[in-house]
């Protein structure tokens, strides 16, 4: 069931809400903004509803501070206007539609229903996790390199998770994604609440960006709360001894294992990138380095671009072998 984080002081405007979208949605409701960030944080809603009112400057200015983050301004706002309010400042609410409170009664779900319809037609998300996906990824890498940004990139990806996937069922695979998607997105907001973003490319591979300081803390972060909540996805058994029996890729019977997580991270400090794909590929370099590790651990790269050519030039140097 989708999820509308409701934001309202008025108990009877409130109630009212509540009764038109209980039916078809899950609402979590909120008397003020800033008592409603933490929940917008930690569970990305699929809509938010604002009563928004003419004194009101405060809510105004966090939701203008949380659509301006690049890890939520793709989330639809519906606002609740009072008759005459001027909307002569509309750049200033930034919000996607709006709804008069006069009409709420008979027009509410129907608003609704299109804000969240049209969101999730223009809005590239993971509709597992509600994180950006690639095209969203691509875009806030390529805007950052463009604008000569220094910053860090992650590349996350499970390991053993399609044994696990396997062994256990698509259900409960799903739940350990939608978790690691909740603690990467967590941790690194927590630590960087300004300016970070977190992406699902897709199946158990996740991204961040974070100041290139920032980096390694979040990655040992991550891995540390990870470690500690994935065994609980597994039976009893399993988890007390450590593996699971499962098929590995060629059909063989296999132990695997309790899943960890492998992170590579690179940063634009000594690199200069041009493209998105040069640094989401050496990224990707440094995951399967940290893959090659025993249990979960991250690999960072900090290579200036001239280790580099000289690295590939001693190996263009480097007799080939004959072949036999």
């Amino acid at each position: 069931m989708k999820t509308i984080v409701v934001v309202c002081k008025d108990i009877v405007l409130t109630n009212t809400i509540d009764r038109n979208l209980k039916n078809s949605y899950k609402s979590v409701i909120f008397s003020s903004m800033p008592s409603a960030l933490d929940y917008i944080y930690n569970s990305i809603p699929d809509l938010i509803v604002i009563n928004v009112l003419k004194d009101d400057s405060l809510a105004i200015n966090i939701l203008k501070d949380l659509k301006t983050d690049p890890m939520f301004h793709q989330l639809p706002v519906l606002a609740i206007l009072p008759e005459h309010f001027n909307l002569s400042n509309w750049d200033d609410l930034l919000i996607e539609d709006f709804i008069w409170k006069d009409d709420l009664e008979n027009d509410f779900i129907l608003r609704v229903n299109l804000c969240i319809t049209r969101s999730e037609r223009i809005v590239e998300i993971n509709p597992l996790t509600r994180l950006p996906g690639n095209i969203s990824i691509n875009r806030e890498l390529q805007e950052r390199i463009t604008r000569n940004h220094d910053f860090s990139f992650g590349y996350a990806d499970l390991d053993y998770f399609k044994p696990f996937n396997d062994r256990y069922g698509f259900s409960r695979g799903d739940e350990v994604i939608k978790i690691t998607g909740r603690l990467i997105l967590n941790i690194v907001k927590n630590m960087q609440p300004q300016g970070s973003f977190v992406g699902h490319v897709g199946g158990d591979d996740f991204v961040f960006i974070i100041d290139s300081a920032l980096a390694e803390a979040a990655a040992a972060e991550i891995i540390e709360a990870f470690d500690s909540i994935i065994p609980t996805f597994y039976d009893a058994e399993d988890s007390t001894q450590g593996f699971i029996k499962s098929f590995d890729r060629t059909g063989k019977a296999s132990k695997f294992p309790i899943m960890g997580i492998s992170i590579g991270i690179t940063e634009t400090r000594a690199r200069s990138f041009k493209h998105y794909g040069e640094i989401t590929e050496l990224a990707a370099e440094m995951k399967k380095f940290a893959k090659k590790s025993e249990g979960s651990c991250f690999r960072s790269d900090k290579r200036t671009d001239e280790e580099i050519k000289s690295t590939a030039a001693k190996k263009k140097k480097a007799p080939q072998k004959k072949k036999q």
